[in-house]
């Protein structure tokens, strides 16, 4: 690090458990985001000023007036843009130092895979339950961990997803595909409340920010529920499904 990322930083560095090389391991770090909406917004702002050195950001949809309501990173201005590169923008607006790409198309599944594949990090911030099913398949076939979130009307979720730990669970497990059901709501449809997707996406941002830090214990095997209504968390554990057809023999 040079003097001005040791001051960029220094809050960081303060902290005992997280200290020069905790910043060093972000500034190394390179995090898969997919979705750059309401979750993905304050993701990438928060990493990007933590200081996460490679951020890939995945979105094909272009900022819509609907979308300021509840999606940070994005501005009147950037209305009619595709959101990844408003995104983009936006974090190198806070720290230019972090290196972003934005990719603006839905990408193949084999472009997917290669991106989740050179990733440290994947993070899921989409709004629909194909590519959560997908992403977590991805991830399980090339071994990065997965940090999943979702948030509509007043309530949302956050997991974490470690294909290296032996005998833990992947999504799949948790939402068994031939049975998604209300997966399939969007908040386009259903409504919510703006606060909660800064709520869910920042604890989406620690999560990744801890497993790449290697500080505290993750949400690996684990589901932490929200309700903004009574602001309570509710934290359960998820129970690996040997029949699963994702993770099974892993």
């Amino acid at each position: 690090m040079d003097d001005q990322q040791l001051l960029q930083f220094s809050r960081h560095i303060m902290l005992p458990d997280f200290d020069v090389a905790g910043q060093e391991k972000l500034l190394q770090a390179k995090v898969l985001l997919i979705g750059a909406g309401g979750l993905g917004s304050p993701i990438a702002l928060y990493l990007g000023a933590a200081g996460v050195g490679r951020l890939t950001i995945v979105d094909d949809d272009e900022v819509d007036t609907s979308n300021l309501q509840r999606q940070i990173a994005h501005r009147r201005a950037t209305v009619g843009t595709n959101k990844a590169e408003s995104a983009a923008v936006a974090v190198q607006a806070i720290n230019p130092s972090t290196r972003v790409r934005a990719l603006q198309h839905r990408l193949s599944e084999a472009v997917l895979q290669a991106e989740v594949a050179q990733a440290d990090l994947v993070i899921d911030a989409t709004d629909n339950a194909p590519s959560r099913y997908l992403l977590n398949r991805l991830c399980w076939q090339q071994r990065p961990p997965l940090v999943s979130g979702a948030a509509v009307r007043w309530e949302g979720q956050v997991s974490v997803f470690d294909p290296l730990q032996i005998d833990t669970p992947c999504y799949e497990c948790l939402y068994p595909e031939s049975s998604r059901g209300s997966l399939n709501e969007t908040c386009s449809e259903t409504g919510v409340v703006s606060p909660l997707l800064g709520i869910i996406g920042s604890c989406q941002a620690m999560e990744g920010i801890k497993y790449l830090c290697g500080i505290g214990a993750a949400l690996v095997g684990y589901v932490s529920y929200f309700d903004a209504k009574k602001m309570e968390w509710q934290k359960l554990k998820i129970a690996k499904r040997a029949s699963c057809p994702t993770c099974q023999g892993n």
